[in-house]
């Protein structure tokens, strides 16, 4: 009997999956598409609902959607295997944490398209969170992006201790304002849909910062 011809196999192996991509843009664009198909597909069958919020959350330019849609069926086909390519991820944007705080957001976001968040997927994205190498605050802000409600804590939003000085928390906002400008994660390799939504989240850090402020009286 003539064999069928063997399909592609995913690149789970980490050091030859960043081997065979080199720009961080395509580590970005294929760790986040298996995340997102592995994390539908833990729960259970995936269905629309996720699909069509995995299409939302990262909007794919019309030349690589086929690419991109190829990827992610083979993906979910497993749950299993997603380590690999979170801790890529991770090592490749160590220096921009709010690219990783934003993929995480949106596999929240594709978890809660199908229902509130279950026990399997609560697992799944802490430990998408803990191999990304965020910190509480940043997988807090990851799980509630929407941000903005009245009661937020500021310091939870800025990522500060409420213990710290002043000084000290006057000098974290002006760090985050600076990474967090366009131009800054234009040069890190975010894609372009990330960098429309740091204005977000820029708005939250100052609307944090202004909070601290009045209550400190500065």
């Amino acid at each position: 009997l003539a064999r069928r011809p063997a399909r592609p196999r995913l690149p789970l192996d980490s050091a030859r999956f960043a081997a065979l991509l080199g720009r961080r843009e395509q580590v970005f664009a294929i760790g986040a598409t298996v995340l997102a198909a592995k994390l539908a597909k833990c729960d259970g069958p995936v269905v629309r609902a996720e699909i069509d919020a995995f299409k939302r959350q990262f909007r794919i330019e019309d030349a690589a959607i086929p690419t991109i849609g190829h990827l992610f069926d083979q993906a979910r086909e497993d749950a299993s295997g997603f380590e690999p390519y979170a801790r890529q991820l991770g090592e490749s944007f160590a220096d921009n944490r709010l690219a990783l705080e934003q993929v995480l957001g949106a596999l929240f976001a594709i978890a809660r398209a199908d229902g509130p968040v279950n026990a399997r997927e609560a697992d799944m994205l802490a430990r998408i969170g803990a191999l990304f190498g965020l910190g509480e605050a940043a997988r807090a802000r990851a799980a509630n992006p929407s941000g903005g409600n009245l009661g937020e804590d500021p310091y939870q939003v800025l990522g500060i201790a409420r213990t710290s000085s002043t000084e000290a928390i006057r000098a974290h906002w002006k760090a985050l304002m600076r990474e967090n400008h366009p131009d800054q994660l234009a040069a890190r390799g975010v894609p372009a849909e990330f960098i429309a939504r740091a204005t977000e989240r820029v708005a939250r850090i100052n609307a944090a910062w202004d909070a601290i402020k009045r209550e400190r009286g500065a």
